[in-house]
């Protein structure tokens, strides 16, 4: 707690440029890139420029292009440098925003919703470790939580931005959040740091003479079903309240509001919970809340309820990520290995996600539209990922000190 303001001046460029940076980038591929679609999908529908069953296949092409992108981002990065990758990323949102906005066709709109997909992973992985070398060990937490605000903001922005711009028409919608992405482009093009030379290690200069903790794969797991108990509410959180309990689409769309209000929240609130209270002790207050949260989701219907529960709920999928980066800095010392290490927890967060997406439509179709159901088997996927970070607990002592001493 020593780090305050006095260390973040010793940053040469200075500390919230290069956040700001980063945050635009988590704002445009991944808060922009995947939940502005959200909103647009029934104007897609009523507007007939796909059919209903091609509108939710295009929503899943945007879950395997992040799966792609994360795979891919530290491969392009040793080729590009992290900068100059995260630029790219950006300017490829910014032309699939574009693209979008003239209906070619399906495939057509699959692979630039593919393409975004791909910039999303890829920026995952990419931001944290282009940013934090150069913040202080005391803010790590907190700046992680800045930049990874821009998904909170995405999310909240799909919920207040796109319905206005729908009143212009779906074209307009389309080309005003590409200007929007190139304008927050353009805006952190010269944010970013220069690559430290240890930043640019090659992943066998990062696995040699080392092998991986064994909390670290307990880790990945525990981010996996993370990533399955968030998509329920993520995806049939409207749906639900509109529907499910006949509220309308109109009680549907504050609620998501509030979703938004807590995605702006939570990166922040749980950022600063890793630097005060450590990512470990971090991560299971949060699971607990969760996992309550989503049992009062099933069983919830007056308004106020469900506006507490969405803000909530909304604070996990942006805020876990600092939590588990907070996390993986702890197991993994070296800066090297905390990128290979960082990459692998984002591919398994990526593919559960993708795979919990098209299992939980294909249970709820098969369910007749049981969303009470789908938040009973998300809040069990937490509860496995609280008993996966008690299984810590097994492991050897020296082995946990060891993976977690710097």
């Amino acid at each position: 707690m020593r780090t305050s303001s006095s260390s973040l001046d010793t940053v040469p460029s200075g500390i919230w440029l290069p956040i700001f940076a980063g945050l635009c980038a988590s704002l445009v591929s991944i808060g922009l890139a995947r939940f502005a679609y959200t909103p647009l999908i029934p104007a897609l529908i009523q507007a007939q420029w796909f059919s209903a069953h091609d509108v939710v296949y295009l929503g899943a092409a945007n879950l395997v292009g992040y799966l792609i992108g994360a795979l891919l981002g530290r491969p392009m990065a040793r080729r590009l440098s992290n900068k100059n990758a995260l630029r790219l990323m950006m300017i490829a949102v910014t032309l699939a925003f574009f693209a979008c906005a003239f209906p070619v066709s399906v495939s057509w709109y699959f692979g630039w919703r593919l393409l975004s997909g791909i910039a999303g992973g890829a920026s995952m992985v990419l931001v944290a470790a282009t940013v934090l070398p150069h913040v202080p060990a005391a803010r790590k937490g907190l700046a992680s939580g800045a930049i990874f605000l821009g998904i909170g903001l995405g999310i909240a922005g799909s919920g207040t931005l796109v319905p206005p711009l729908l009143s212009l028409g779906l074209q307009a919608t389309w080309l005003g959040l590409g200007a929007l992405s190139l304008l927050l482009t353009a805006l952190s093009w010269f944010g970013w740091p220069a690559d430290l030379p240890h930043v640019a290690a090659s992943e066998a200069d990062a696995k040699s003479g080392k092998s991986t903790p064994p909390a670290v794969y307990l880790l990945f797991a525990q981010y996996a079903f993370m990533a399955a108990g968030l998509v329920p509410a993520m995806v049939f959180l409207v749906d639900y309240v509109a529907r499910g309990l006949g509220a309308g689409a109109h009680v549907g769309a504050l609620i998501w509001v509030m979703y938004g209000l807590g995605a702006i929240v939570g990166p922040v609130s749980y950022g600063f919970l890793a630097d005060h209270l450590g990512a470990r002790t971090g991560i299971r207050l949060v699971l607990v809340v969760q996992a309550i949260a989503l049992g009062l989701l099933a069983i919830s219907h007056s308004f106020l309820a469900l506006a507490l529960l969405a803000v909530i709920l909304g604070s996990f999928p942006p805020g876990i990520v600092p939590l588990a980066l907070a996390r993986v800095h702890e197991l993994v010392p070296e800066h090297k290995r905390q990128q290979v290490a960082w990459s692998r927890a984002t591919v398994s967060f990526a593919t559960f996600q993708a795979l919990a997406g098209f299992a939980y439509s294909a249970l709820f179709n098969a369910s007749g539209g049981q969303h009470a159901l789908l938040f009973m088997i998300a809040a069990g996927a937490i509860v496995v990922a609280l008993l996966l970070e008690q299984a810590m607990k097994l492991l050897p002592a020296r082995t946990e000190q060891r993976c977690c001493v710097n």
